[in-house]
């Protein structure tokens, strides 16, 4: 398997993101001794936030989970920016967080968060499993149904 994120990405019909800038006062990642911590993603499409709603309102669950695969390629743009292009330096994902803006009453988070969930299996292989947090918010920035963060593991 490439040890570049590109390929992985392409094979799977998708294009790896040029990563974006911070909106407020933060940075896209940071490295601490060997994990890296990399900033909350939402969903963008052509540089613009996509799937704007709440999940179980204006969006139904199967666009719940492509709102957090498109987050969760956000997150490996800036993985692979993070990394210099070189996965070699990846040991595995330690967490990912899924915040999904939904109703009350909607109790399908985990559905919601596979979408990001099988990106990052399916892109990195074993080196994508994770553990996660699926969670309900009234709302995110720009509207948008999902954000996404994630801990990785580093080679020292």
């Amino acid at each position: 398997m490439s040890d570049s994120l590109h390929p992985r990405v392409q094979a799977l019909g998708l294009t790896l993101p040029t990563p974006s800038q911070p909106a407020a006062n933060y940075i896209n990642h940071v490295i601490s001794q060997n994990q890296l911590f990399i900033s909350g993603q939402i969903p963008v499409e052509d540089g613009r936030p996509a799937f704007l709603g709440r999940v179980g309102e204006t969006l139904s669950i199967e666009e719940g989970a492509q709102a957090a695969q498109l987050a969760a390629l956000g997150l490996l743009g800036q993985l692979n920016a993070a990394l210099g292009g070189d996965l070699t330096r990846l040991v595995r994902t330690l967490r990912l967080g899924v915040f999904i803006a939904s109703s009350g009453d909607f109790k399908q988070q985990s559905l919601v968060a596979n979408g990001a969930s099988n990106l990052l299996v399916n892109a990195l292989g074993e080196r994508g499993r994770h553990v996660r947090t699926a969670v309900g918010v009234s709302s995110l920035p720009a509207g948008v149904a999902v954000e996404v963060d994630a801990i990785f593991e580093l080679r020292p």
